[in-house]
């Protein structure tokens, strides 16, 4: 613990870091404050009194999860992040079957800025077309709309939505540039974090009403090794052995054996991104039959319910799938294969070449099962949580997408830190742990 404490002292030593952390703060206050400015017009008290009745249903809750509370508060910044994650998702996807955005991905710096500014313009597109969406079914069915909401007052609370949400992106973006890095991630673990306090508080209150202290005790212990099993999960490495060509150093080899490395295959490769892919495609159909005369029937029945059969077992087959899907795109066997020939490296045992790239396929095809049933496991435990008597709100923290950004996201924000302190020669943030953000000795980079 005394080491521990030391670290973070040393943290505040270092003036870049303090300046970057004090930064990143800054602009979390400034996001988590617009989450709250309501948007000109509307009836906030109306909203209050919906979600006093119960009048809210799970995809709204979810998504008020990742916007920080600003979705149902009808905030300025309702529509979150969100928007850019799917134009970001949209433009990988492009770049996997059309050669111009391939192009892109392959012209470094300029092609990367490129690819930044088209997924900027595909924000505004989307924020566009969600903003009305949004206003006649939530904020209208609320009954939050001014009485007199004419056309101007729709076009300029659209124009405000999406100021709102791009101004979220440029936040991100600052964080990512002048912070500690991963702005836009960080911006929606803050939103998520933020909701933590509350459905705990609930749920504390509502044990302790019925006189069940074991159960939230128990309900903290399930939490922690949740968290823990995703922590193991995201972290997990396969080290496949590496012979690298022997370095020269003048006129002889440096090392008489060669180099003895490792190519690290992560079991999530993919990380969070099947969940997000699996659960848009679920509530694609309730957002669109949910404003019919009937409230679209049995879609409502079977996809309205997240915590229901039905809804989580299509959720877990398609999580498998983009699993698979996902780590085809993030990882090239033949060419992890080339690049191997090409450096002189190669797997013990293993031909370079075509019997390499076959080799690895083999070995990430076998790693991905069980990350992707993991990922499905995870995405479907909230439901269990729910079934166990866990209220809705803090339910949502057992697993999903929530649980999984949070993790990843927080790692990565102390692989930050680390990095600095470690260039400083310092001790590291986590010294004694195996966090993966330090580089160990023998780890290849650039696969």
């Amino acid at each position: 613990m005394k080491r521990f404490i030391q670290n973070i002292k040393n943290i505040w030593k270092v003036k870049e870091l303090r300046e970057r952390i004090l930064f990143t703060l800054g602009l979390i206050l400034v996001y988590r404050i617009g989450s709250f400015v309501i948007l000109p017009g509307v009836d906030y008290s109306a909203l209050e009194r919906a979600q006093a009745a119960g009048d809210q249903n799970t995809l709204e809750t979810l998504l008020s999860l990742f916007s920080g509370g600003g979705f149902t508060n009808a905030s300025i910044m309702a529509l979150g992040i969100m928007p850019y994650i799917s134009a970001s998702i949209i433009m990988q996807l492009l770049g996997m079957a059309v050669p111009a955005v391939q192009k892109m991905q392959n012209e470094g710096e300029s092609g990367r800025k490129r690819i930044n500014n088209y997924t900027r313009i595909l924000t505004i597109v989307i924020c566009a077309l969600q903003a009305p969406g949004y206003l006649a079914l939530y904020v209208e069915s609320k009954g939050a709309m001014p009485a007199d909401a004419t056309t101007f007052w729709w076009i300029q609370t659209i124009v405000v939505l999406v100021a709102g949400s791009m101004f979220a992106v440029w936040l991100g973006e600052r964080i990512t540039d002048k912070g500690i890095g991963n702005g836009i991630s960080l911006l929606i673990t803050v939103g998520i974090l933020s909701r933590l306090p509350s459905a705990f508080t609930a749920e504390f209150g509502f044990a302790m009403g019925a006189g069940n202290l074991i159960k939230i005790v128990l309900e903290i212990v399930a939490f922690m090794v949740v968290v823990l099993s995703t922590v193991l999960i995201v972290q997990g490495v396969r080290k496949v052995p590496l012979n690298t060509a022997k370095r020269v150093v003048g006129s002889r080899a440096a090392d008489d054996q060669g180099a003895r490395n490792y190519l690290p295959i992560k079991v999530n490769a993919s990380g969070v991104m099947p969940i997000i892919f699996a659960q848009a495609i679920m509530t694609i159909p309730v957002m669109i039959y949910s404003g019919s005369q009937d409230g679209g029937g049995f879609i409502q029945r079977t996809l309205g319910d997240v915590y229901g059969i039905t809804y989580n077992v299509l959720l877990a087959v398609l999580i498998v799938v983009f699993t698979y899907f996902y780590t085809a795109i993030m990882i090239n066997p033949r060419k992890i294969a080339d690049d191997l020939k090409k450096s002189g490296g190669f797997i013990p045992g293993v031909r370079p070449g075509e019997e390499t790239a076959e080799y690895i396929d083999s070995l990430v095809s076998r790693i991905t099962f069980p990350g992707s049933l993991f990922l499905a496991l995870v995405a479907i435990i909230p439901a269990i949580a729910k079934l166990a008597g866990v209220n809705d709100a803090f339910a949502m923290f057992f697993g999903g997408t929530s649980l999984l950004i949070m993790v990843g996201v927080v790692l990565d924000t102390l692989q930050q830190i680390e990095s600095y302190l470690l260039n400083r020669h310092m001790d590291g943030l986590m010294e004694g742990t195996r966090i993966r953000g330090r580089r160990t000795q023998g780890e290849l980079s650039g696969f």
